[in-house]
């Protein structure tokens, strides 16, 4: 055969993959003239000549029949072009299985057909039918015995149409090595077949729309053809006999499957009714299962089973069902009862509440049961804080002891600040200083501190709970998300109306808490009102400020807390004024204790001297204040939000006043000591410098104080305190921010120094009076005459006297302080001198003789004490060098020269302290 064209080439296939019977179009190059042209056509081995169509010379369309290769080429075959080639491949797909009883758009080869029960093919089909493998993947057997399995699954089956399927078994049995990832293949696929299952018979209709379309076009064709053939109304025509034939077709299938369709029938029947009787069964059991169940707690599984009924019969017309689903109605009523009594019970723990509620919205009780449970946990807290005050007063009434009832301090707040308090610096001098309580006492509480610590530990304990329920039932997460989205709207409107009465509940358990601790800390700031309600402690003596320090300690840990719940500030306010007014009463009792205190210093002084000539007393004053403000510094300085406590004018004139009281209680018991009976004196002895010799022997151990000798220890204690102690105090003031500092040092000052005039002057008196009296008896001893008397042979005995006292004074002053020697001896030179001038003026005239006389006692007194010369002084014996005529002669000065050489000479060694005094500013 001759061949006049190329061989056929093609060059494309679509689709290029598919089951049996799919139909395909292929494009190439010279693949016929026409459709006689076309001799063969092949895809994958398999002849599909019998349904190709020849469109033209470059396409041809068909349908893929079986084939025994899963992919081959595709060959065709011309007269003029004989056999040709292909550039592409077609992939023939495994057809999907389809059961007797399943749908088919296209006709299924039955002499094919494939057994799933026995895993192979069978030429006649079956009349019932079950995948073989339903999971879509390749099936292992397992190795495992049957008889191991049947032990292991007794009573079940790995057969999945069985009733007793166990899939456990059946995954052991055909698939005990199949890899996870398969699996989830497996698991793919079940979903796939259960949705294509649920689509029906729309799927079924999409699946096979183009086959009904060439249904159709046949059909059309055909009718066509009839027509144009005029044999359509023929008896015994072509149309009849097709349609005798699709008759019988039919028939013959119904008679075939009418067994068949019968018993799915009837299964469908059976199971419907056992479904519906399951359905009833239910609602049969509800009652008595909503019983059982809500003894056993299980009210969610209740709540659940109610939701159902009520879905399935709440609306039903059946008088059964009524009467059953009122039945549960009934049950149902009693649970929301009891959860709603549960529910407002107290005490209850947040969960609980939480729970309870979310029930109660599901199951829609009547009214707002949230709102409920706050305002009893409202009512719950106030009344638990009025027993808390009843209890710890009947407990004070059993047990009136000051620090009753005992407190384990373990397991509380205390111990830091018990420690704080008890951290006190030594003192330097006077260790004898202690408290006079006793040591027991930080281990003991008050009344009324152990109820304020255990009133803020239950509003601590009660109140986040109460404002975390608000919180939850302003957001709606107290109720599942059905209730809340089918009420949202309506609590939405009750919380902007409830907003303002929450937050009176929380302003009157904080008017409550705060009110409660006003009437056992500061009853006197209650309004007469409520006085009998929070008010009522029997107490006889103040708290002291350190109790006071721990109780604004505890009350500010109190506020933190609350303020770490997020509560507004406002609503916060009124502690934060308790906290201020605690502040300034432990400040005002402190300053009165230590007043107290300092007032009981004057029975602790030992009158022991160190070398600076003062006793332990100042240093005690400056230690006690020192202590005292060392206590108040938590308590004035200001903790975030907290106000000064001298913001006020009247607080700042009340503390000064209280700190002036303390300065001049001091100052009155330095007065106490000065002026105190020889007969109190408890001391006996004097301790003195060891560094200082002892020039006259008048102080010895067995010596008793005199008051000349108490006179210059107290003055020597106003000395320092005026140089050093008043002013270390007013640092220490200022250092804590005490206000008005300056006002107290100056009126601490003018008190000090108008006591230690007094006290100098009264000193003065003493021992310069003695020795100013006996100057004109022994100037005048002996008839002694100034206008007729001897050539002076030396210093007379009433002016050695005199010098031997003032040495005296300076002995005793200096034995004391060596600091008071130039103030006190220029005052008794300054009465000795002026005394002397006096003298001197009065005599009317002067002999040579006694002119020399007065001269030389006169100056020899000057010289000796000429380092504690004052103007004062200085000018006294100016005026009584004048009064005395002056020296006629140099004989005379000679003589007056030689006579103060031997006075200072003979009388050296008891001269010797006034050289020895080192100068030093004088104070008058």
């Amino acid at each position: 055969m001759s061949r006049s064209r190329q061989p056929p080439l093609v060059t494309g296939i679509s689709p290029n993959e598919g089951i049996p019977w799919t139909k395909v179009t292929i494009r190439g190059e010279n693949l016929g003239t026409g459709p006689t042209d076309l001799i063969g056509l092949t895809i994958c081995g398999h002849n599909c000549l019998l349904t190709a169509e020849w469109m033209s010379a470059s396409k041809i369309v068909c349908r893929v029949g079986q084939a025994k290769n899963d992919k081959g080429d595709i060959i065709v075959t011309t007269k003029s072009g004989g056999k040709g080639t292909s550039t592409v491949s077609f992939k023939l797909l495994k057809p999907e299985k389809i059961g007797i009883l399943d749908q088919s758009a296209v006709w299924v080869d039955e002499m094919n057909y494939y057994d799933m029960r026995t895993d192979r093919n069978k030429g006649i089909p079956p009349l019932s039918l079950r995948p073989a493998n339903p999971l879509g993947i390749e099936i292992e057997k397992c190795k495992l015995p049957q008889k191991n399995l049947e032990v292991l699954f007794h009573g079940m089956s790995a057969d999945f149409t069985s009733e007793n399927f166990s899939a456990a078994w059946y995954l052991i049995e055909n698939h005990s090595t199949t890899s996870f990832e398969q699996l989830k293949m497996a698991v793919t696929n079940l979903k796939r077949q259960a949705n294509k299952k649920s689509e029906g018979s729309l799927a079924y209709v999409k699946g096979g729309l183009s086959t009904f379309f060439e249904a159709q076009d046949a059909l059309s064709a055909i009718h066509q053809k009839l027509e144009a053939d005029g044999t359509e109304k023929v008896e015994g025509s072509m149309t009849q006999k097709l349609e005798n034939v699709l008759n019988r077709a039919s028939n013959t299938a119904d008679t075939l499957f009418q067994e068949v369709l019968g018993r799915k029938d009837k299964a469908d029947s059976t199971r419907n009714a056992l479904n519906v009787l399951q359905r009833f069964k239910f609602l049969f059991n509800l009652p008595l299962n909503i019983k059982r169940n809500i003894q056993k707690g299980d009210y969610d599984v209740v709540i659940n089973d109610y939701e159902k009924a009520k879905s399935l019969f709440g609306k039903t017309e059946v008088q059964v069902f009524k009467k059953y689903y009122a039945e549960v109605e009934a049950g149902i009523e009693d649970l929301r009862e009891l959860l709603l009594k549960k529910l407002l019970e107290t005490p209850s723990t947040l969960h609980d509440q939480k729970r309870y509620i979310r029930y109660l919205s599901d199951l829609h009780a009547p009214g707002d049961p949230a709102w409920q449970c706050i305002g009893a946990q409202h009512k719950w807290t106030l009344k638990l804080m009025q027993d808390c005050k009843e209890g710890h007063m009947k407990s004070l009434k059993g047990n009136p002891g000051p620090h009753s009832p005992m407190l384990d301090l373990d397991n509380d707040v205390r111990p830091s600040v018990l420690g704080h308090l008890s951290q006190t610096a030594s003192l330097k001098r006077g260790s004898s200083f202690q408290s006079g309580r006793d040591d027991t006492w930080r281990y003991k509480t008050p009344h009324r501190v152990a109820f304020v610590e255990k009133l803020t530990k239950l509003v601590l304990s009660q109140l986040p709970n109460f404002w975390k329920l608000w919180i939850s039932y302003v957001n709606g997460s107290l109720f599942s998300e059905t209730a809340e989205k089918s009420g949202q709207n309506e609590r939405s409107k009750n919380v902007r109306q409830r907003q303002n009465d929450f937050k009176k509940m929380i302003q009157e358990v904080m008017h409550s808490l705060v009110k409660l601790i006003r009437g056992a800390l500061l009853p006197l700031s209650l309004r007469e009102g409520d006085g009998r309600q929070y008010g009522g402690w029997e107490v006889q003596a103040e708290l002291s400020g350190q109790w006071l320090a721990h109780v604004i300690q505890t009350i500010r840990l109190t506020y933190e807390s609350l303020t770490a719940l997020e509560i507004p500030n406002d609503m916060l306010q009124i502690i934060q004024d308790l906290i201020l007014d605690l502040r300034i009463r432990c400040i005002m009792v402190t300053l009165q204790h230590t007043a107290e205190e300092i007032k009981r210093l004057a029975e602790k002084e030992d009158w022991v001297v160190d070398n600076e000539g003062l006793t332990s007393l100042p240093c005690q004053f400056e230690q006690s204040i020192v202590h005292s403000l060392q206590s108040l510094k938590g308590v004035v300085d200001c903790k975030p939000g907290e106000a000064s406590v001298f913001q006020q004018p009247k607080t700042q004139e009340e503390v000064c006043q209280l700190c002036i009281n303390i300065m001049q209680v001091f100052i009155y018991c330095l007065e106490q000591l000065s002026t105190k009976p020889d007969a109190d004196i408890d001391t006996t002895h004097l301790s003195v410098d060891v560094s200082s010799p002892d020039l006259f022997g008048s102080i010895h151990e067995d010596f008793s104080l005199t008051s000349e000798q108490r006179l210059l220890i107290v003055l020597s204690n106003c000395c320092y305190l005026e140089r050093h102690t008043f002013l270390n105090i007013a640092e220490h003031f200022e250092k804590h921010n005490f206000q008005g500092i300056e006002k107290i040092t100056q009126v601490s000052m003018a008190s000090l120094k108008e006591l230690d005039q007094r006290l100098f002057e009264n000193y003065i008196e003493l021992k310069a009076d003695p020795i100013v009296g006996s100057l004109e008896p022994g100037i005048y001893a002996g008839y002694f005459d100034w206008k007729d008397c001897l050539p002076p042979a030396g210093v007379r005995n009433y002016l050695k006297e005199a010098l031997v006292n003032i040495i005296a004074v300076h002995a005793e002053v200096f034995t004391i302080s060596k600091e008071l020697v130039p103030r006190v001896l220029a005052r008794v030179v300054e009465a000795v001198s002026e005394e002397l001038s006096r003298l001197m003026q009065c005599v009317s005239s002067f002999s040579r003789n006694g002119a020399l006389q007065a001269r030389l006692e006169i100056c020899a007194l000057r010289d000796t004490v000429a380092i504690y010369l004052t103007p004062e002084s200085r000018s006294s014996f100016k005026q009584a060098l004048e009064a005395l005529p002056q020296l006629a002669s140099g004989a005379d000065k000679k003589s007056l020269e030689e006579l103060l050489n031997k006075f200072k000479s003979s009388m050296h060694l008891q001269l010797t302290c006034f050289q020895a005094a080192s100068p030093a500013v004088m104070k008058t």
